[in-house]
């Protein structure tokens, strides 16, 4: 339900697309860039699947600094009965894509870790469809 202005692409940001888009093979045009201090700052289970994205969205994510695991799990509507989990150690300079189903059938979360202590920060280039 927030609304963010956008903002001019900064050069190393546009670099960083620029690599990202020939690594992957999909267009972005936007970047959502998140800070966690360390262990105690998280985001909860959730699934990038607002309309403006499209039916099945292309997500880039890009883990800058101190190595957290991100988390995935069924959607209740997809396994009902489920109680998997998953989780992949992301280290600095990983690049985690989603695609296909991914945003249906699955959330995802970066939960509190106790044992990490510095700085992350995750850049997660989008395609976002404006009218």
């Amino acid at each position: 339900g927030t609304e963010f202005q956008p903002m001019p692409w900064l050069p190393v940001l546009q670099r960083m697309k620029s690599d990202i888009e020939a690594c992957c093979g999909h267009a972005f045009n936007s970047v959502l860039v998140n800070l966690y201090r360390d262990g105690n700052d998280s985001v909860g289970w959730h699934a990038d699947d607002e309309a403006e994205l499209g039916a099945k969205p292309f997500i880039a994510s890009l883990s800058l600094g101190e190595a957290r695991y991100f988390c995935f799990k069924p959607k209740p509507a997809y396994r009902p009965e489920s109680t998997e989990r998953r989780r992949i150690l992301l280290h600095h300079g990983d690049l985690l894509t989603m695609s296909g189903k991914t945003q249906e059938n699955w959330q995802h979360a970066l939960l509190k870790e106790r044992a990490a202590r510095a700085l992350r920060i995750n850049l997660t280039f989008r395609y976002i469809i404006t009218s």
